[in-house]
């Protein structure tokens, strides 16, 4: 009797359902500012932002509902589609080139060599420099310093300015902008490197392994995590590409290396707010597009 009583009773345990957890009064004291301030120095100026994307206003004064116009006519914008071009293929090349260095660079500060504190932090000084100074040093530098060397030297292509020329500047965009963004993606990786367990390549140099088959076989699995966090940010970024390209060559020769956000800020400035209103709607939605098949592709692997 007494065992089904006690039988009954575990049951009614089990059944009883489980309390809800109390949420701290100062979580709310933190949420609620930030989601106020992001509501509306976000939010509802994107939405205002959108709605007269469906207009013909020019930033001020009037204006009239014009429905899908301004979509239409993007979509044979020859300009337009350059930069949407230019930007994603620059930051195509650029995420690649920063990982790759960026992750070769930890594996060697990571080793057992000397002066390693030292040498990370040089590595990370162009981290906290603005980039619109960074475009403006290297802006004199491909402009007057390496043409001088490339006289020297005999190099006809490098006599002239790389800025200067349609088909090589967007490559000065790329080594400029991988030279600020290596550090962020370096101290990632670093992270990664140091969180791996020594005893995992103990047992591989005991194995026989050598220095580079532990570092496909073991170091680069571990830090597959650090890989896709570092591209998923560094495309992203990357697409907001601004400020460096005005340093060095303001979006030329011509609309050759103009971005897409360099395309949006001129049409505000020049008059055509709707229209570039639109222009940004088409790339929010393209930005959240390539978010959700980034997770997508992502979800349950490669997880920290």
């Amino acid at each position: 009797m007494s065992s089904i009583s006690t039988s009954t009773t575990s049951g009614q345990s089990r059944q009883r359902p489980r309390s809800r957890r109390r949420v701290e009064p100062i979580f709310y004291f933190f949420l609620v500012p930030s989601l106020i301030l992001f509501t509306l120095a976000i939010t509802i100026p994107g939405i205002i932002g959108i709605f007269f994307s469906f207009t013909n206003s020019i930033g001020i004064g009037d204006w009239e509902f014009i429905g899908l116009t301004n979509y239409i006519a993007i979509f044979s914008d020859p300009a337009i589609l350059q930069s949407y071009l230019f930007t994603f293929g620059f930051s195509i090349v650029t995420v690649i080139a920063v990982n790759v260095i960026a992750f070769l660079l930890a594996v060697g500060l990571t080793a057992r060599i000397r002066m390693k504190s030292a040498l990370r932090t040089i590595f990370v000084i162009p981290m906290v420099v603005s980039g619109i100074i960074i475009a403006y040093v290297f802006n004199f530098l491909f402009s007057n310093s390496l043409p001088e060397v490339g006289a020297a030297a005999g190099i006809p292509w490098l006599e002239s300015s790389l800025l200067a020329n349609p088909d090589l500047a967007w490559i000065a965009i790329v080594l400029v902008t991988a030279w600020q963004a290596v550090p962020g993606a370096l101290l990632i990786y670093i992270a990664g490197l140091v969180a791996v367990p020594g005893d995992v390549y103990e047992a591989a140099e005991i194995d026989g392994a050598s220095k580079f088959q532990q570092l496909l076989k073991i170091t680069l699995p571990l830090v597959a995590g650090y890989v896709v966090i570092n591209i998923i940010l560094g495309f992203k970024g990357f697409l907001n590409a601004y400020d460096i390209i005005v340093g060095l060559t303001n979006g030329g020769p011509g609309t050759s290396t103009r971005s897409i956000a360099m395309t949006v800020i001129a049409g505000f400035n020049g008059g055509d707010y709707a229209y570039q209103m639109a222009n940004a709607t088409i790339f929010f939605v393209v930005a959240i597009l390539i978010s959700l098949l980034q997770l997508s592709l992502t979800r349950g692997r490669n997880a920290l």
